[in-house]
């Protein structure tokens, strides 16, 4: 047996799908090249810090947003959607602002109060698109348009996020002591949807966290990753030219580690 398995390594050898090859390598070089790129061009503080729909980071020095440092969500129930943990992105526009609301409002109801008081939209704008000014503008518009949220709930910060500021109270869990309320088309909403939004959120940050912490400890050990890399494939080799002149040696050695690893 051990002569017939020589007889067979002895046997010329040679490539056999060399354009598998030439295709594996072209790869492996595409995937090197696009970590190139993200390397050198991406921002990895994106993965952790909060930034505004226009990609600008929520309190940044000498930047609009320099005392801006919260993220507000439009429309933070459209963060209850599952694909949310897939895209890492909430489907809604989002704005840096001063501070989370702290009370229930609406569009709706912020234009009635505006005939009589102006305090109202002052209040409400913070949450509006920068330069937008028109609290009269109908609210089937302005919600078209995304110029303001149709509803703003009282919120407190989370890792620089506003997020719903959920209490519960006689075992139910609410806002400001409400379990529902309603948006400014008039929509009954619930609070549980709001805490299934947020905890989408959480996961999306705590996702985003893991990722971070995974590029930080490849920026610091790649030169050991590397090595490591450089050794197994010299070992590897080396063990596949042993193949070639001590095939029977070397199936007996590896049988007999293994045994006695198992055994162990």
């Amino acid at each position: 047996m051990v002569f017939g398995m020589k007889t067979m390594f002895q046997q010329s050898v040679s490539c056999t799908d060399v354009f598998c090859c030439f295709i594996f390598i072209i790869v492996i070089l595409l995937y090197a090249a696009l970590g190139m790129v993200a390397w050198l061009h991406g921002d990895a503080r994106k993965v952790l810090h909060p930034t505004d729909s226009n990609g600008q980071f929520c309190g940044q020095m000498e930047t609009s947003n320099e005392r801006k440092p919260m993220l507000f969500y439009f429309n933070v129930l459209k963060c209850a959607n599952p694909a949310v943990l897939i895209n890492l992105q909430c489907p809604t526009v989002q704005l840096c602002v001063s501070q989370c609301p702290d009370q229930f409002a609406t569009y709706a109801d912020m234009q009635l109060q505006h005939k009589h008081s102006k305090a109202s939209w002052e209040y409400y704008r913070r949450f509006c698109r920068p330069g937008f000014n028109n609290p009269a503008k109908p609210v089937s518009e302005v919600l078209r348009d995304e110029d303001c949220p149709s509803v703003i709930v009282p919120s407190r910060p989370f890792l620089q996020r506003c997020l719903p500021d959920f209490l519960t109270v006689n075992g139910s869990v609410t806002v400001a002591n409400r379990t529902r309320f309603k948006d400014a088309l008039d929509v009954a909403r619930s609070v549980a949807e709001l805490q299934h939004a947020a905890r989408n959120i959480t996961g999306l940050v705590d996702t985003k966290e893991l990722s971070m912490k995974i590029a930080e400890d490849y920026a610091k050990s790649w030169p050991w990753i590397l090595l490591g890399l450089l050794m197994s494939s010299v070992v590897s080799l080396t063990f596949i030219l042993l193949l070639r002149f001590m095939a029977g040696l070397l199936l007996w050695i590896t049988i007999f580690t293994v045994m006695l690893l198992l055994a162990y």
